[in-house]
């Protein structure tokens, strides 16, 4: 049943990834909760097999490391350009 729920947070922060491209900070809001979704899934799943959770915190530091990143990415862009918008730096 959990795993379900965590399948739906998942799907809806994907949905909202794809739909909502208008400010970075958005974006990486998105991605971290499909992170935390993915990261809940995982948690579930050593869980249920008994297995070790050296990678629930292994995975734990690449997400971490993806969030300070995407935080580097946000502050470089709005001393640049001076916003957080997607479309002055064409992606697209």
């Amino acid at each position: 049943m959990n795993f379900y729920i965590y399948m739906m947070i998942f799907l809806f922060s994907l949905i909202s990834f794809i739909y909502i491209r208008n400010h970075i900070l958005l974006c990486l809001l998105s991605l971290e909760l499909i992170v935390l979704s993915i990261l809940l899934a995982i948690m579930i799943f050593c869980m249920m097999y008994d297995f070790s959770m050296y990678i629930y915190v292994y995975f734990m530091c690449f997400f971490v490391c993806e969030g300070v990143l995407g935080l580097a990415v946000l502050v470089s862009m709005i001393r640049s350009h001076g916003n957080d918008y997607l479309n002055s730096i064409f992606l697209w």
